[in-house]
């Protein structure tokens, strides 16, 4: 199964332009997606889960960045 990009917690904190406290705040939060997995570095996620949920709640950075999926 081809899983797409993926994204870690730097990621995601770079696409929302934040840091890492609000990273943490919002990947706890009810109804962000779960993580595609856990690696010794940490969780990851599929980025089209995390676009998703940015067009659905952080519609002023909906636009997806090039290259996303």
């Amino acid at each position: 199964m081809r899983t797409g990009r993926l994204m870690g917690a730097g990621e995601i904190g770079r696409r929302l332009g934040v840091g890492p406290s609000r990273v943490q705040q919002l990947i706890n939060r009810k109804g962000f997606p779960d993580p595609y997995d856990e690696l010794d570095m940490g969780k990851v996620w599929r980025t089209a889960d995390v676009e998703k949920w940015i067009r659905e709640h952080r519609s002023d950075l909906a636009q997806d960045p090039e290259g996303s999926e």
